[in-house]
């Protein structure tokens, strides 16, 4: 994420999630992690913005055959940059793309994670877990994550503006949603591993003075407890639990067509904050 003032944005990570700086980025940029894992965020200095984004490739041979598909498909590849294999923490290879939007996406091997999912949930997030995009256009995004990189669509909403794909068993690690603005990072989101850290969560950020700007709730699509906060430079940070698995992508699965209301994104009554809008209100 490019954001207006590194050293503060950094600041509020590591006092609110845990973050550590990890590495200096060319330009005035820093790199943050948790302990001995690889990288979680990028942040560069510049107005906000999101700069690029990011997946982990587990299978053995899954990067060769994404660049297979992405240059079947007319879209241009180049290795990832030196200052991302250049990394105290392993030595990823992969790919960057650009998306349908404009934006670069990095797909990448598997890299180092000593320490996820080991956290204690009440002090520090279990893992990055989702990605939410911005576009003009979601149709176009959607088929280049499901037709060219082999993501697949878990649910939409029916007019179209939200789509919710999955790479592995949850039920989305990217989703995309019409803001009337392309390439822009809508949110993002760190697991925690049960409705009982939330409690912890909203005290913890009470006293770090950070505003709960939506929820508690339940998401419709993915099932998934939320509470949403804002860092410095604005992005809408999520903490999610309980998100909605899928065990075996063998069976035939039709994404389900979620009513674009207020309700289908908030089970628990319909809340929304000043930034999300839907194209019908209850």
């Amino acid at each position: 994420m490019s954001v207006p003032d590194v050293e503060v944005t950094a600041d509020f990570y590591g006092r609110v999630l845990g973050l550590r700086i990890q590495h200096d980025l060319p330009g005035g940029g820093l790199r943050l992690g948790w302990g001995a894992g690889h990288h979680v965020i990028d942040l560069t200095p510049g107005e906000t913005g999101l700069s690029h984004y990011g997946f982990e490739v587990r299978d053995d041979d899954g990067i060769t055959k994404i660049t297979e598909r992405v240059k079947a498909a007319g879209y241009a590849c180049t290795e990832l940059p030196q200052s991302f294999i250049d990394y105290p923490i392993g030595s990823p290879h992969g790919i960057a793309v650009v998306d349908p939007d404009g934006t670069t996406v990095h797909f990448h091997g598997a890299v180092e994670r000593q320490g996820e999912n080991a956290a204690d949930p009440g002090r520090r997030p279990i893992k990055f877990q989702h990605i939410t995009v911005g576009t003009v256009n979601v149709e176009p995004m959607a088929k280049f994550f499901v037709n060219v990189v082999g993501f697949r669509i878990s649910d939409q909403l029916e007019d179209g503006r939200f789509a919710w794909l999955r790479s592995n068993r949850d039920h989305h690690t990217l989703a995309v949603v019409n803001v009337g603005r392309a390439g822009i990072l809508d949110h993002y989101s760190y697991d925690l591993a049960e409705w009982e850290n939330f409690k912890t969560w909203c005290d913890r950020l009470t006293d770090a003075g950070v505003t709960v700007s939506w929820g508690p709730g339940r998401h419709g699509p993915g099932n998934n407890l939320f509470i949403f906060f804002e860092d410095p430079a604005g992005n809408h940070v999520e903490l999610s639990a309980e998100m909605e698995k899928f065990h075996d992508d063998r069976v035939t699965y039709v994404a389900r067509q979620w009513k674009p209301i207020p309700s289908s994104v908030n089970l628990w009554g319909g809340q929304l904050p000043h930034w999300r809008k839907t194209s019908q209100e209850d």
